[in-house]
């Protein structure tokens, strides 16, 4: 497909890098990885002819399809959502233009013996063929299946591009790529803008995907279950493995290993070969021989080790003030954007020391519920604030709000006060912005480079309870690694909204899934929510199968004739209870989990150290009570949820 020869790209003079060659074949699914600034997106642009290299060559084969996915993207104003995905089926729009054209034409002859009625009905039969053969009756089916696949809702496709944020934007994008049967697809951080059931339906479609693909991303997960190799920009180089991401690690520190061995022997055999050059040298009777072992030198090919980019931002999150017990307290909070109801009678109940997932389909409110715990929004209902609570924001536009034209460091000090201006060189530093690299201006950074500029100048800031919107978006694995282990050891509150799968795991200990205008609590981490959902999910999709009941329903089966009114009064009065019922079980489930925990707890005291814990006076008491409270519990929550399920 194609081949990349000894190609070079420079800039101001130094080499971004130099003389790499590897070939795209058929088949192929390429992660291309490396550190923020590496060269990744420059390589995508070049291999889809946007911009030419230093030196070298990209040989392609001949009519070779390429779609390319960039980060920032522009579209024409006033197409429509599926308009603009329409523009994937370039030769077929054109032959309805020409169908409409010609079927007009003999609309307005009645010369039907004619030669030029004969070749208007000659051209009508080939267009048609033509159209018939590339899919003219079947691209508009095409186009929704995807596009729903991708987050939208039919409600969505006649509505203006515009009207859409960048994320949706990139989806709209994506759809066009994956519409348009492309060879090969470039792909930069495709995930980036896409919640997680998004982003399993497009691990889905590219594991089907008949050409090759080539994409940057920074998601571990995704990399591993679309990816059959891997090659990584480091130094300069590239190093290019036929293995997924997970797999490429251990091959390539297997490799190091071996090479550091070899190394060690070859450098032993040197050390040997020296000491006898030297022996040699002075006595008349071996010179020769000490020359041949010089020659030998000489031509020895010395075994060099891969180089690693050992550099990586050091992150650490320092609690301000310790606030009281309660971080925020929402009741009935409602939020809308016009005629769209984004929340709707919230109540939530944030508490010290929590470690929280915000996730969901995009749009369904959870940067509106983070911008409005930080202020940003007004909003009806209450959202109170507890004691001593200070709040750090990273939101999800964060880096496009940096002034272009500054430099690092003016950034960094205008963003500062009198106390953490003498301390901006270190903590640029300590996120890699070293020596000169603080004059560099901000729009010549990369997309992970401005991320982590931002995550810098929070840090200017003090703060005991943090809220971060999509933070790992553009940061490379290892920035993606630092900031997991900061967020770990912070000791204050962490309110997170991200899709990503691997960077959640064993970060935080409670889930909020946002849909359909509230929040649904899982106690638990992302596993035990994706666990949890796939489960709800098979049950949605029995329930709206056409042959259940259910289905028919939906699908608008005519009722007994009683008149709508009442049939709305009924679905009013359903979402009502089954809106209740929801609110119950989750309390449930939270006293549920609550008493699990004591009761594991006592358990666990028992067992390390029988006499002591029940010596204390009422302790059996207590401990059956505990028991008989959580079966109590647990048949209430089976009769909501029977409840619930009688509802539908």
């Amino acid at each position: 497909m194609i081949n990349v020869h000894k190609l070079t790209v420079s800039f101001a003079g130094e080499d971004l890098f130099s003389e790499v060659s590897f070939r795209l074949g058929a088949g192929d699914r390429v992660g291309l990885i490396g550190k923020n600034g590496a060269g990744k997106s420059t390589l995508l642009r070049l291999l889809s002819g946007e911009t030419q290299p230093t030196s070298g060559t990209i040989a392609r084969e001949k009519g070779l399809r390429v779609g390319y996915l960039k980060q920032d993207i522009d579209f024409e104003k006033g197409r429509t959502v599926l308009e603009e995905a329409y523009q994937a089926f370039g030769e077929i729009k054109a032959l309805e233009k020409e169908l409409e054209r010609v079927n007009q034409a003999l609309a307005e002859r009645d010369d039907y013996e004619s030669e030029a009625y004969h070749d208007l009905m000659v051209s009508l039969s080939d267009t048609t063929q033509r159209y018939d053969l590339i899919g003219g009756y079947r691209y508009e089916g095409e186009t929704e299946k995807v596009l729903l696949g991708l987050g939208f809702k039919r409600s969505d496709f006649n509505a203006p591009t515009e009207t859409f944020s960048g994320g949706w934007r990139m989806r709209i994008e994506l759809a066009k790529l994956l519409l348009q049967e492309n060879d090969l697809l470039l792909l930069d951080e495709p995930t980036n803008h896409l919640d997680i059931d998004s982003i399993i339906w497009l691990e889905e479609f590219l594991q089907q995907f008949q050409g090759a693909v080539l994409l940057v991303s920074h998601d571990k997960m995704f990399l591993d279950r679309v990816t059959n190799r891997t090659i990584e920009i480091s130094l300069g180089r590239i190093y290019d493995y036929p293995k997924p991401y997970s797999e490429f690690l251990e091959l390539r520190e297997e490799i190091r290993e071996q090479q550091l061995n070899a190394q060690k022997n070859q450098q032993r055999e040197i050390e040997q070969a020296e000491r006898l050059i030297e022996r040699f040298r002075a006595k008349s009777s071996k010179a020769s021989m000490a020359q041949s072992l010089i020659k030998k030198l000489d031509k020895m090919e010395r075994i060099e080790v891969d180089r690693e980019e050992t550099g990586v931002m050091s992150l650490r999150f320092p609690l301000s003030v310790r606030p009281g017990k309660v971080i925020a307290e929402l009741e009935g909070l409602s939020k809308a954007y016009g005629d769209n109801q984004v929340l709707r009678d919230i109540d939530l109940l944030i508490e010290r020391g929590k470690k929280i997932a915000f996730v969901g389909q995009n749009g369904q409110g959870k940067t509106t519920l983070a911008r409005i715990l930080v202020g940003e929004l007004d909003h009806k209902g209450t959202c109170k604030l507890g004691h001593n609570v200070q709040l750090g924001y990273f939101a999800q536009n964060q880096a496009e709000f940096l002034d272009g034209e500054k430099t690092v460091e003016e950034t960094m000090v205008d963003a500062a006060d009198e106390k953490s201006r003498p301390r901006v060189r270190d903590i640029l530093g300590s996120f890699l912005f070293r020596g000169e690299e603080v004059e560099k201006p901000v729009k010549v950074l990369s997309g992970g480079e401005r991320n982590r500029l931002a995550l810098a100048r929070m840090l200017l800031q003090p703060f005991n309870v943090l809220v971060m919107d999509e933070p790992t978006n553009h940061l490379d694995i290892a920035s993606k690694r630092v900031l997991k282990e900061a967020l770990q050891h912070f000791e204050g509150t962490l309110i997170l909204v991200s899709h990503d799968r691997d960077f959640l795991q064993g970060l935080t200990g409670e889930v909020y899934e946002f849909r359909d205008g509230g929040i649904k609590p899982y106690l638990g981490d992302i596993d035990f929510y994706l666990e949890q959902r796939q489960a709800e999910d098979f049950r949605a999709i029995e329930k709206r199968s056409p042959e259940s009941p259910e289905g028919k329903k939906q699908a608008g089966t005519p009722n007994d004739g009683n008149g709508g009114a009442a049939g709305g009064a009924d679905a009013h009065a359903n979402r009502k209870r089954k809106k209740s019922l929801g609110n119950k079980l989750g309390n449930l489930e939270s006293r549920i989990h609550s008493l699990e925990k004591e009761i594991g707890e006592i358990d666990h005291q028992l067992l390390m150290d029988y006499d002591a814990t029940i010596a204390h006076p009422g302790f059996f008491d207590d401990y059956q009570q505990k028991k008989q409270d959580l079966e109590k519990l647990m048949k209430q929550w089976e009769a909501v949820a029977a409840e619930i399920e009688a509802l539908g």
